[in-house]
């Protein structure tokens, strides 16, 4: 038995979207700068897909052209690439995820954090440091006025 003419629409049909469609177009090609950094784009990918015919009834029956399937048919598809954002590799931040859209403050904050916690570390040591040299001064001073 030969193969109905929709069958081979659609194989055409999915053939050309596994064509136009790959992993590659969701994570996109790493960047490397000249720092080391490694930048890779992340998108999103929609698609849709329609077919459909129907077998019609032949004017004349020794139209060899519509044997043995007289057929009319048509599909069509739809692609949607959307950036969704960035995924940076570095080893002196580690690895980020910067989106395109959306509430980047917060985002910025959270990548904020750690640098804030070593200032406040740093302050606080900062502070344990002269408060202890104080303290051995008024211990001097208070030696040497003894003495």
């Amino acid at each position: 038995m030969s193969e109905h003419p929709i069958q081979g629409l659609m194989k055409t049909a999915m053939e050309s979207i596994k064509d136009m469609i790959d992993v590659n177009t969701i994570i996109g090609d790493a960047v490397e700068t000249p720092d080391g950094t490694v930048i890779i784009p992340i998108s999103r990918v929609a698609f849709g897909f329609a077919a459909g015919g129907g077998d019609y009834e032949a004017e004349e029956v020794n139209d060899k052209a519509c044997a043995p399937h007289p057929f009319g048919g048509g599909s069509g598809a739809g692609v949607s690439v959307k950036p969704v954002g960035f995924l940076v590799c570095s080893t002196s931040h580690g690895v980020r995820f910067l989106p395109v859209q959306g509430p980047v403050i917060v985002d910025r904050l959270i990548d904020m954090v750690p640098q804030v916690m070593a200032k406040i570390q740093e302050m606080v040591g900062q502070g344990k440091e002269d408060r202890l040299e104080k303290l051995a001064e008024t211990a001097e001073t208070n030696t040497n006025s003894q003495h």
